[in-house]
């Protein structure tokens, strides 16, 4: 399905309207707003048009009955142990503003099980019927090019509320998939140019998750940086020029034995989990067993959770409900900026996020207040990847972060 946008003048909008557009329209942000493209040889001269990938309502529906036939996922209530991990995901699902998290740790640990577990807690949201960017029909901020270009129109917008989704970015993709890119097929047959949107387009709103991040090619993490960093995606291809929102939570997992993160993209997780191999014999049986049962009848498995699932579902929607009602005492957060300090942690995105997961363990828990122990349970979480490193250094970061935690707190 495509449609193809109208030219608009930003005079010629109504008041309310007007705020949709950017402060400078001397770049525009969306393809709403740029008009027409100068003539190329061997297209026509037209509109610039956006491929249409997402599903109508039927299409949805008729998805998700499709789900029971595919791979089953493991449940994240029987994910045994690895607790770090569990509350670092549960708290960017809370919260996507804390930034994502990176999982670090040995292999066969359960990292890419745990994060794609993650999916049957996700929420849903609510999002324009028939868009490829998952746009939020209040927020122009995460509304795609056509989205806003409709609310400007004063159309009403066709709303259904979805699971938010979570996408996987192969190490081997290619930078036009995961961008987005010009559309082959209908420049063959139509001589327009058409956008094909990509995995930064589908992960709008929702989670890009990144097996082995630090075995991603260096033009690929260019691409991660630049979207994490405004929160929208810039194409520049064969004379299609189109940006797009692209908010999405970060997740990444790898060995650190295989190779080291660049710290520009280290930065950009908010938090850095550690997962260790199981040491207790008991749980690694138990480990084993469980695994073993979900091989064996996986449908049966998932129901015997299906119970330990619901809660985790209610507990995380009540928590994202209340988070706004959560405080936090100056005084606190002067300590929390003390400790940022004296750890020599560059810039404030360390203070940001130490505050915002703070507020988020409290909601998890039901509380509407931050406490002294909410932070120092995500402390180290939110710091220990933003260190300088010291070659000459033998502690671990996470526990020099505990150390001065404990210097100022107490």
């Amino acid at each position: 399905m495509v449609s193809p946008f109208t030219p608009f003048s930003p005079t010629s909008a109504p008041a309310a309207a007007r705020a949709l557009l950017p402060a400078s329209t001397s770049r525009p942000l969306s393809l709403a707003v740029s008009g027409r493209i100068p003539f190329t040889k061997g297209f026509r001269r037209g509109r610039f048009t956006v491929c249409n990938v997402a599903a109508s309502e039927q299409e949805v529906k008729a998805s998700a009955a499709a789900k029971e036939s595919q791979r089953p996922v493991y449940p994240f209530a029987a994910i045994v142990g690895q607790d770090e991990m569990k509350l670092c995901l549960l708290l960017n699902v809370i919260d996507p503003k804390i930034g994502g998290v990176m999982i670090m740790g040995d292999r066969g640990t359960g990292k890419s099980t745990t994060v794609r577990s993650l999916v049957d807690l996700l929420p849903d949201i609510r999002v324009v019927i028939g868009d490829p960017f998952n746009s939020d029909p209040d927020d122009p901020e995460v509304m795609g090019p056509e989205v806003r270009q409709r609310v400007l129109q004063g159309d009403n917008l066709p709303v259904t509320r979805a699971k938010i989704t979570m996408v996987d970015l192969p190490l081997g993709a290619t930078e036009d998939r995961v961008c987005g890119t010009i559309d082959i097929e209908k420049a063959l047959t139509e001589g327009v140019k058409a956008f094909e949107p990509g995995l930064l387009a589908k992960a709008n709103r929702g989670i890009l998750y990144v097996d082995e991040v630090n075995l991603l090619d260096d033009h690929l993490v260019d691409v991660l940086l630049d979207s994490a960093a405004s929160g929208w995606n810039t194409v520049e291809r064969e004379g299609i020029s189109i940006s797009h929102p692209a908010r999405f939570i970060l997740i990444g997992s790898g060995n650190p034995e295989e190779g080291e993160l660049r710290p520009q993209l280290l930065d950009r997780f908010g938090m850095h989990a550690q997962v260790g191999t199981v040491r207790d014999a008991e749980l690694r049986v138990k480990i084993v067993e469980e695994r073993a049962r979900f091989d064996r009848d996986p449908k049966a498995f998932r129901e015997s959770y299906q119970e330990e699932q619901e809660k985790l579902q209610q507990q995380i929607s009540s928590a994202r409900s209340n988070l706004g009602a959560v405080q936090m005492d100056h005084d606190l957060r002067v300590k929390i900026s003390k400790v940022c300090a004296e750890l020599n942690v560059d810039g404030l995105r360390g203070d940001i996020v130490t505050n915002r997961a703070a507020k988020a363990v409290a909601s998890l828990k039901g509380r509407d207040s931050v406490t002294v122990e909410d932070i120092a349970t995500v402390i180290p979480n939110c710091l220990r990847h933003r260190l300088r490193k010291d070659p000459l250094e033998s502690i671990d970061s996470g526990l020099l972060v505990i150390e001065k935690f404990y210097e100022i707190f107490s």
